[in-house]
């Protein structure tokens, strides 16, 4: 993966997703607890895996979960509990819901900074100093917390941990370096993965991606598949389009490896493209580690 910092954290997944998991048991209430109605918040990665969280809480029966970009948190809706997920706990939009909701309802934060600005907000914070990072473009930090919260639903996260393990070590398939365009597809869950992987290509990268859940991806986005491209599926692809993508031309990869490990492969991928295209993986155009805007007073007009 080459020498820069964000290919030595993509490294370390398995081992702070280990960590990450022990941390299940002892996190108790602090995370949202069954029958809890529950909205999850975060911006750009963080987003996405709230919408991931959201989906697998949802399916195993723990309650009615919502995902929202801080920025569109809709303040006036009624919950248990506010899981806010900020890797710098500096977060303008994050930290103006959390500051907004105070005294209101009962609000978490995960963060990889536990002295962060975030902390004075919410009413419970949750550290994985663990699992942060140096690089500009998450990795670690927002695959460990998404880990955490899979293992605090119940879920036996051995097997993502050995795949993960495969993922960080394997050779990337040469036909993906290839690829001129990629399309990420996911279901239920997988869908914020998709989405996740999109970004990371863009990111890292600034790779031509795009992201849909895989049903959504026969309605349009079908057409823009060909030589030279690739489908990269979380999961099982409905019954069917296996067939439809092949007709294209387009190269289609589908993994029995966990959806969050093949997250990590596609990280590297994001960092061999951008070291082929000349650019530096740990610091890419236009981006910052943390987004804090000089005048968050445009939030207020937030419905």
């Amino acid at each position: 993966m080459g020498d820069s910092r964000t290919s030595v954290e993509i490294a370390a997944q398995p081992e702070c997703w280990r960590r990450a998991a022990g941390l299940a048991e002892s996190a108790g209430d602090a995370l949202p607890g069954r029958g809890e109605r529950v909205a999850v918040v975060g911006c750009g990665t963080s987003w996405f895996m709230a919408q991931a969280y959201a989906a697998l809480r949802e399916a195993a029966g723990h309650g009615e979960t919502d995902a929202f970009p801080a920025s569109e948190m809709p303040l006036d809706r009624r919950y248990d509990r506010v899981l806010a997920l900020s890797r710098s706990g500096t977060t303008t939009e994050v930290l103006d819901v959390l500051d907004r909701l105070a005294g209101t309802v009962r609000t978490t934060a995960i963060t990889a900074v536990p002295g962060a600005p975030v902390a004075d907000l919410a009413g419970t914070v949750i550290g994985l100093d663990f699992a942060d990072e140096e690089s500009v473009v998450q990795t670690r930090f927002a695959t460990s917390q998404l880990i955490l919260l899979r293992a605090h639903l119940g879920e036996d996260v051995a097997a993502a941990i050995a795949d993960a393990e495969g993922a960080v070590r394997d050779p990337l398939p040469p036909e993906l370096l290839d690829a001129g365009q990629f399309t990420f597809l996911g279901r239920g869950w997988t869908a914020g993965i998709a989405r996740e992987a999109a970004l990371k290509l863009r990111e890292a990268a600034g790779s031509w991606t795009e992201a849909y859940p895989a049903m959504e991806y026969r309605h349009g986005p079908i057409s823009i598949t060909g030589p030279g491209r690739a489908v990269w599926a979380f999961g099982a692809l409905p019954d069917g389009l296996r067939g439809e993508v092949r007709a294209t031309g387009g190269l289609l990869r589908v993994s029995d490896a966990d959806p969050l490990a093949e997250l990590v492969r596609v990280q590297r991928v994001a960092v061999a493209l951008a070291v082929a295209a000349g650019r530096n993986p740990d610091r890419p155009r236009h981006l910052t580690r943390s987004v804090i805007l000089e005048d968050p007073a445009i939030l207020d007009d937030r419905a």
